[in-house]
């Protein structure tokens, strides 16, 4: 990791950044790429969550990675990087970790469907009370937090299961806390799956095949949004940096079909596929913007901005701008083929630069 120059224009520069769900796979490489300097160097960054062993991985990693190559993050390890041991759940614990804060990005969530579906109760626990503490605790408390990143996805929109319906319920009780709380910016950024973070198919996918398969696939004409880590942290900085309060930033992204994914990571590898059926909650096809949202939504640069629908959030300028979106951005929309989606993985290292599909069986039991 390279110290960068402090840019004076940072939007992190010289700020203190709470993360919660820090050591999960977006939080961790946003700490990762925060602590860059790309976006101006952060005075602390502040990681919360539930899970102490991650939370000694992740410090011994960083430690290793500083001692070989930034002397001044390694000397001052303690005073960049803290650690906090808490529950999004549990208002003390985010009051106690918010009260430094300047910027909050709020990534911790329960976020596999079919957990979600059986437990449903827990997700409302963590991916809607977590938020509400947060803004419970900006208002009670009157912190000087200048703004709050919702880390949502496009199972929120038009929801048909447990998780999304409280990914949509996060969105609105952060978008409505720009009322309650106005001299805090309340946003959020919705996105597909992430490739290779933990829960995503890709690191399934790559357990079936070292175990030799077969790789078991919902239904082949399936389609998901994919972003690397990376380009979903591009829309947290964006979304930072250009964001209205009560935006929705949704990247520009394409799609896939799940049976294309298999086909890509298998190669010329003797693997079977099967097709086991959607699992509970599942939808065919995602939708990013939905149809209702789509006149709302504004071009702002590689993203759209889904402008709130309360009027006290309103400007001039919603109406003035002409919408992005004619109707629903959705995943069958916006599918690439077999080629593309083999060079989506090769840009996110999943995929060596010689890899090549084969045609193969597929197995659709009766």
């Amino acid at each position: 990791m390279t110290i960068h120059m402090n840019h004076p224009n940072g939007v992190l520069s010289g700020k203190t950044v709470l993360v919660t769900g820090g050591t999960g796979s977006m939080g961790a490489t946003f700490v990762r790429r925060a602590l860059s300097g790309e976006a101006g160097m952060p005075r602390r960054i502040i990681v919360l969550s539930r899970d102490e062993a991650k939370q000694y991985h992740m410090r011994v990693s960083l430690l290793r990675r500083w001692a070989a190559t930034d002397d001044i993050l390694y000397r001052n390890f303690e005073s960049i990087l803290q650690f906090r041991l808490g529950d999004v759940r549990n208002y003390a614990d985010v009051s106690s970790a918010a009260k430094q804060a300047d910027i909050i990005i709020h990534a911790a969530a329960l976020k596999q469907v079919p957990s979600c579906e059986y437990f449903p109760d827990q997700a409302v626990l963590t991916n809607c009370m977590g938020a509400a503490n947060i803004v419970r605790a900006i208002e009670e408390h009157g912190l000087p937090v200048e703004t709050v990143v919702g880390i949502s996805t496009d199972k929120a929109c038009e929801p048909v299961n447990a998780m999304g319906m409280t990914k949509a319920l996060q969105e609105r009780i952060l978008i409505a806390a720009n009322v309650l709380s106005p001299s805090t910016r309340f946003v959020c950024t919705r996105y597909g799956n992430v490739l290779s973070s933990r829960g995503s198919v890709v690191p399934l996918f790559q357990e079936q095949i070292r175990n030799g398969g077969p790789v078991t696939v919902t239904v082949p004409e399936m389609t998901r949004f994919l972003l690397t880590l990376d380009e979903a942290i591009d829309t947290v900085f964006a979304a930072l940096r250009d964001a209205l309060p009560g935006d929705i930033f949704v990247p520009d992204a394409m799609a896939a079909s799940v049976i294309n994914l298999a086909k890509a990571m298998i190669g010329d590898r003797d693997i079977a596929i099967e097709c086991i059926g959607r699992r509970p909650g599942e939808k065919l096809h995602e939708i990013m913007v939905s149809d209702e949202e789509a006149p709302r939504a504004l071009r702002r640069g590689d993203y759209y901005a889904i402008r709130p629908m309360l009027p006290e959030l309103a400007r001039a300028d919603d109406t003035a701008d002409e919408p992005a979106l004619r109707d629903r951005l959705s995943s069958f929309d916006r599918v690439v083929d077999l080629e593309q989606t083999i060079a989506m993985l090769r840009k996110n290292g999943t995929l060596p630069a010689d890899a090549r599909p084969r045609q193969r069986s597929l197995t659709i039991p009766s």
